[in-house]
């Protein structure tokens, strides 16, 4: 029994120590870091090199050495006669959004698109690789207002979905110009839903008032502790509508081949479905579309990383550091137990 009292003893000062220093870090960088924005980096990674370095690996497996020679040697004229003949490939940018419900990757989209309209001509394109169930009407009106740019520059946007764009995804998806979908994808969904409980009877069953109190007719309309009213709910019924309305409008402006009030019922479809109803216009994958198009031009994957604040680094250490006490702490209990 001592032993176990030992290490408790030792485990509760190492930890004891340890959120000390992690306070009085966290403060510091509290007082740093504020008026401070959060920074981040963009990388850029080549996508020909990836599928190079694929096609190499097989090759290497399956090929004997003639003939390992002689494409090395294909390869390389032909190389050379491209250098010489000055041919300039054109570029591919891609892009991730893998949105939640606050489309919060928007934070990284906006940073990466900023950056390639400084480079992208005309004859480039972009291609998204896009995955969202959808979520709150602000936040994946701004995410597509960011995609909206890339077409005022008249730079080609080309949107792969691979598994899913809903709601607010298809709203980002509508505004490419080409529109790419593997044939189990899930896509549409365009409507509004709003839903919320309400405990008034539960509160008023216990004898316990809650007071609402505004200033404007319809500054609440809806609430989840007061007596809901039909006026209350049909003006809350009327905004929903009013969303709706502007989200067929603006999927029909980017998509006028579309019969907007045939798929604007709230519907999902596969994406074979969704071909037929003009929702998408190609069945492929993203891995097919990207793997040709490195065939013949420059493919790059951009990827803005948003910097930790010292804090969160702060945060991070002292994970690993309580790990690593207890790890310490098991030892010297397993070396006393054995010994």
């Amino acid at each position: 029994m001592d032993f176990l009292l030992e290490y408790a003893g030792f485990l509760a000062r190492a930890v004891t120590v340890l959120v000390v220093i992690v306070v009085v870090l966290s403060v510091a960088a509290s007082l740093r870091s504020r008026g401070r924005s959060k920074g981040g980096e963009l990388l850029v990674s080549s996508m020909n090199e990836f599928y190079e370095e694929l096609k190499q690996t097989v090759e290497y497996s399956v090929l004997d050495k003639a003939q390992l020679k002689t494409l090395k040697k294909a390869n390389k004229t032909k190389l050379q006669q491209d250098r010489k003949a000055g041919i300039e490939k054109n570029r591919v940018y891609v892009l991730d959004f893998d949105g939640d419900i606050k489309a919060s990757a928007v934070e990284n989209l906006r940073h990466e698109i900023t950056a390639l309209l400084g480079v992208a001509k005309s004859t480039d394109e972009v291609v998204l690789r896009l995955e969202s169930g959808g979520g709150m009407v602000h936040s994946y009106g701004l995410a597509s207002s960011q995609l909206a740019r890339i077409r005022d520059a008249q730079i080609p946007l080309t949107v792969c979905v691979d598994k899913v764009a809903a709601s607010g995804g298809y709203m980002m998806a509508c505004i490419g110009d080409k529109i790419l979908s593997a044939p189990f994808a899930v896509l549409g969904s365009i409507g509004v839903v709003a839903q919320l409980p309400n405990i008034h009877r539960l509160l008023k069953k216990n004898d316990i008032d809650v007071e609402v109190l505004t200033a404007g007719e319809y500054k609440r309309t809806m609430t989840v502790l007061g007596e809901n009213t039909e006026a209350g709910r049909q003006k809350f019924l009327q905004e929903l509508q009013t969303t709706h309305d502007l989200f067929k409008q603006f999927v029909a402006r980017f998509r006028p081949q579309l019969n907007i009030d045939a798929v604007a019922t709230g519907e999902v479809w596969l994406g074979s479905d969704a071909q037929g109803l003009a929702l998408v216009d190609v069945l492929q994958t993203s891995d097919e579309y990207l793997s040709k198009r490195a065939e013949e031009a420059d493919v790059y994957l951009l990827e803005f990383i948003q910097k930790k604040t010292l804090q969160e680094r702060i945060g991070l250490s002292a994970g690993a550091a309580v790990e690593h006490i207890a790890d310490k702490g098991w030892e010297r209990l397993q070396q006393r137990f054995m010994g």
